[in-house]
């Protein structure tokens, strides 16, 4: 049952964020000439895993990410069941989403500035592949990477871990939208691309590669980084231990009768 009410709100978070991040792009236009629309899409995607992270971080860890979840596995961090669990949810989500927003713009009549569902592609990029595919590597290195760090058990950021989170999304979002549209996130990608269709559906392969391969990056570099080995505790709490473990010493002193000072009674 606990595994469940995770794979429910992976769908919930992920639906929300295709949703809101999404829906702003088709809403506000992200071509070239829509500097507005860059900053508006990158805070509405930002601004969800904020929300989100407050809302299920307690439940799920609020991944809403394959390439997210697949960083944690490699990081010790998952079972392997679990991330399965957590990429199907993920993906239903991000398909309901898409399907929420083809709804909503359908009936009522309204323009998609991006006309493909704030699908990612590659046109920016003029169809390189290999520039897209350094694009979303090198972001979701950045992004996992800072998951990573924030999250760990070695970290204290108290309740801004969400807000640290949300803002690196942002972040890379701005530099990101004008190159590829910003995936950094397989699910995302996949429900936009299965109704828009066409080049959004043909360039999908990059935006599932891409972001697997940075998150996997970040997994390996960030262990060995962090490096446990070596970790050395601070001398207060190794102070602390050895006289908790230490063993009392007593003086075993006998009495003798040859003290050199003690006179001899005749």
């Amino acid at each position: 049952m606990e595994s469940i009410r995770k794979y429910v709100a992976e769908v919930i978070g992920t639906f929300v964020l295709v949703l809101l991040g999404c829906g702003t792009a088709m809403l506000v236009g992200c071509g070239a000439d829509f500097g507005g629309g860059y900053i508006l899409t990158a805070l509405a995607f930002g601004l969800v895993i904020v929300g989100m992270a407050y809302c299920i971080g307690n439940i799920s860890g609020c991944h809403i990410n394959p390439a997210v979840s697949l960083g944690v596995l490699l990081s010790g961090g998952m079972t392997f069941t679990d991330f399965v669990g957590y990429v199907v949810s993920q993906c239903l989500g991000a398909i309901a989403g898409a399907g929420m927003l083809k709804a909503i713009f359908n009936l009522g009549d309204v323009v998609d500035k991006t006309g493909g569902y704030g699908a990612n592609g590659l046109a920016n990029v003029n169809g390189s592949a290999g520039a897209g595919l350094l694009v979303e590597i090198i972001l979701t290195f950045i992004f996992v990477m800072t998951i990573l760090g924030v999250t760990s058990k070695k970290a204290n950021h108290g309740s801004f871990g969400g807000l640290i989170i949300g803002l690196t999304l942002t972040l890379v979002h701005i530099f990101g939208i004008g190159l590829t549209g910003t995936s950094i996130n397989p699910a995302r990608s996949l429900g936009p691309a299965l109704l828009a269709g066409g080049d959004a559906l043909g360039d999908l392969w990059v935006f599932i590669v891409g972001p697997f391969v940075g998150a996997a990056l970040a997994a390996v570099v960030y262990k060995f980084l962090e490096d446990p080995s070596k970790n050395v505790k601070p001398v207060a709490e190794k102070a602390a231990a050895a006289v908790k473990t230490a063993a009392p010493v007593k003086a075993n002193v006998t009495k003798s009768n040859n003290h050199p000072n003690k006179k001899k009674k005749k």
